[in-house]
């Protein structure tokens, strides 16, 4: 089969992915802060691509074109993300930030390429949105939960600036690998003292799980997946398999963190998978 390798690599992702979303949730249930989290992701990435950055041709690509790539996948990404899994499950946080992103897809292609879709697919969208609403809504909504799925959504988003950015400017894995870690330590670390941190007083076993697996596993190895796989299969496509995160995250909370479903969330996911699932075949009906 031809595209095997990176169909491989999208599903590594999904892995991957879900994975982090429940690793996350269970840091900042922890004595560290998103921003230190934030910190050992792109440190312990950097550290780790190093030789890769020396060697790097750094005026293949512009200063805005690093910024997109660097950031859509960056602080704000992971900021967001963190604020948005303190007060939101893993599960959910699965559908909103991973589950959307075909949405968004459509979206930007439609609005940069003039790309239109289906009515199924139309129709796909608008049983993603309701099944969305109907996550946000319940007895556990208030204004902490409302912000919540705003920071998620504003992930989702700056997620989907990444994946266009790769695709649309031809980034391949190693200029990916780069790209990431250098920017956001640059323009980070500056900052840093702006948020609140706990670094000091987090366990020494939590430190490292969180660099381990956002610096290494997420920074490096999935994020060169990512871009491997955009690059043969397209963006469209790999957001199609991130569609799946929900799924496997939800498994993951109830798992390992003990989280237990609502009714309302149960009913979201559902309806939220068949929409994608029906996203999904749109390009045939």
């Amino acid at each position: 089969m031809k595209h095997l390798p990176a169909y491989l690599a999208a599903l590594a992702v999904v892995c991957v992915w879900s994975g982090w979303i429940t690793i996350s949730r269970y840091g900042v249930q922890t004595e560290l802060q998103p921003a230190d989290i934030t910190l050992l992701r792109y440190v312990t990435a950097l550290i780790g691509v190093l030789p890769l950055v020396l060697r790097h041709a750094w005026r293949r690509f512009s200063i805005g074109q690093y910024l997109v790539v660097g950031l859509g996948v960056g602080f704000p990404y992971t900021l967001f993300s963190f604020y948005g899994l303190k007060v939101i499950g893993a599960a959910h946080a699965g559908v909103l930030v991973n589950g959307l992103l075909p949405v968004f897809g459509a979206l930007v292609a439609w609005l940069l390429f003039h790309q239109t879709l289906s009515p199924i697919r139309y129709l796909a969208i608008g049983i993603i949105f309701a099944a969305n609403l109907m996550m946000a809504g319940g007895a556990t909504f208030s204004a902490a939960h409302a912000l919540g799925i705003l920071y998620l959504l504003a992930a989702a988003l700056f997620y989907t600036g990444h994946m266009t950015g790769i695709r649309q400017w031809g980034f391949g894995w190693r200029d990916v690998l780069v790209t990431v870690p250098v920017v956001n330590v640059l323009l980070f670390l500056p900052l840093m003292a702006l948020f609140p941190t706990a670094l000091t007083q987090a366990a020494p076993a939590d430190i490292a799980i969180q660099a381990l697996y956002q610096g290494v596993i997420v920074n490096i190895f999935a994020l060169m997946c990512v871009a491997y796989a955009i690059n043969h299969l397209g963006t469209i496509t790999v957001s199609l398999f991130m569609s799946f995160v929900p799924v496997t995250t939800a498994i993951l909370a109830w798992v390992l963190l003990g989280e237990v479903l609502s009714i309302n969330q149960i009913a979201g996911i559902v309806g939220c998978s068949l929409g994608l699932m029906l996203y999904a075949r749109g390009r045939w009906w």
